[in-house]
């Protein structure tokens, strides 16, 4: 065999090894992308809280992490954080995300006198309110329907929650009574993405968000 036939056959050879091994890099990218897709998508939660609204207990812009199957054998309870479709949005054809607190279950009457909230007349023990509740703290009730739920954010007087949407709803022409509104302060059990867990940024605070739950 003459060398400029040798050197031919190593340098096709050189040449199939690195498309080979491009190839190979390309599934593992390919692989990986479509795993982060499916997790991201059926598995995890991942959202950035872009306001204040669940302040002090999450941060504007902290980014936390939660899963969607949380609720696929059981369901939501009072307390947990949760991230789900805002209604609103919903109505609109948008997929916005919000992140709130249960408060009120389906079938409980839900009401708010002089900053204090009451679930069928018992008072509610909240130890994650952010201050002092001062804005919209009074003159509310509202009867949870069934496979709905009722969210308001830890900071309430700066969270855009069940108390405002109804009159958000009649503003932008979504309701033609005050019943419709009304409708419009719950989150169906279907909008219900998925539990909020834990904060993984920024890495000063990272760790469980129920870190202050009796």
């Amino acid at each position: 065999m003459s060398d400029q036939k040798k050197e031919n056959d190593s340098k096709a050879k050189k040449e199939t090894t690195l498309a080979g091994e491009i190839l190979s890099w390309v599934e593992v990218i390919v692989v990986a992308v479509v795993l982060a897709l499916l997790i991201d998508g059926f598995i995890i939660i991942n959202a950035t809280v872009p306001s204040g609204s669940m302040e002090k207990t999450i941060m504007t812009g902290d980014r936390v992490l939660g899963t969607r199957f949380a609720y696929w054998f059981s369901e939501p309870k009072r307390g947990d954080i949760v991230v789900f479709r805002y209604p609103i949005d919903e109505a609109q054809g948008k997929k916005t995300k919000f992140i709130k607190r249960i408060i009120g279950l389906p079938g409980e009457t839900v009401t708010i006198k002089s900053g204090v909230v009451y679930i069928n007349g018992e008072a509610l023990e909240e130890n994650y309110i952010n201050g002092t509740w001062t804005a919209e703290n009074d003159g509310f009730e509202f009867n949870v329907p069934e496979d709905h739920y009722l969210m308001l954010g830890d900071n309430r007087n700066n969270s855009s929650d069940a108390r405002y949407w109804p009159m958000i709803a009649a503003r932008n022409g979504l309701a033609s009574s005050e019943e419709e509104a009304e409708s419009f302060a719950y989150v169906h059990r279907k909008k219900i993405l998925g539990k909020a867990y834990f904060r993984y940024w920024p890495i000063t605070q990272i760790g469980s968000l129920y870190k202050n739950k009796d």
